[in-house]
């Protein structure tokens, strides 16, 4: 009689970014999802100028647009993520990382506010990106800062484990 084996879990890490209106009262303007298999998700919803800061006004509503055919209904957003992350897991639990409690926050009301079992939040610490790399990201693929998904992509690409 063959006892099973204690197989370990797959983990999928996934790099949430967004820009949202502002500080007081965020309200989502763009999502970027980026895995660390290499998929990734953008989308951008409808979003009032009145209620961003001048920040966002003046920096991150002039990158958008720059990603065809990403344009979400606000109402459709969450599960479109969800059926990216399921398409993408394979199986593997998935573990979204985060470094700024907004964007876990933003994702979570997305989605309606109950992310699937197989979801696990991550809040990542500057010391597991390391900011050398995450700068040739940007100069390499001639990205501007500010824009959810080439954050997303960068947080990947610099994301460095360490406890």
């Amino acid at each position: 009689m063959h006892q099973p084996l204690d197989l370990p879990i797959m983990v999928l890490n996934v790099f949430i970014d967004t820009e949202f209106t502002d500080f007081v009262n965020p309200q989502l303007i763009s999502i970027g999802l980026a895995a660390a298999s290499g998929e990734v998700f953008y989308a951008e919803v409808p979003y009032s100028a009145e209620l961003c800061s001048t920040f966002v006004r003046d920096v991150v509503l002039p990158l958008l647009g720059r990603v065809p055919h990403t344009e979400c209904a606000t109402a459709q957003v969450g599960q479109k993520m969800i059926d990216w992350l399921e398409e993408i897991r394979r199986d593997a639990e998935v573990r979204l990382c985060f470094d700024f409690q907004t964007d876990w926050d933003l994702f979570v009301q997305a989605i309606g506010h109950v992310p699937p079992s197989w979801c696990t939040p991550r809040l990542i610490s500057s010391r597991n990106i390391n900011a050398l790399r995450r700068y040739a990201f940007y100069k390499h693929n001639n990205f501007p800062e500010h824009h959810a998904l080439y954050d997303a992509m960068a947080a990947r690409h610099a994301f460095r484990e360490r406890n």
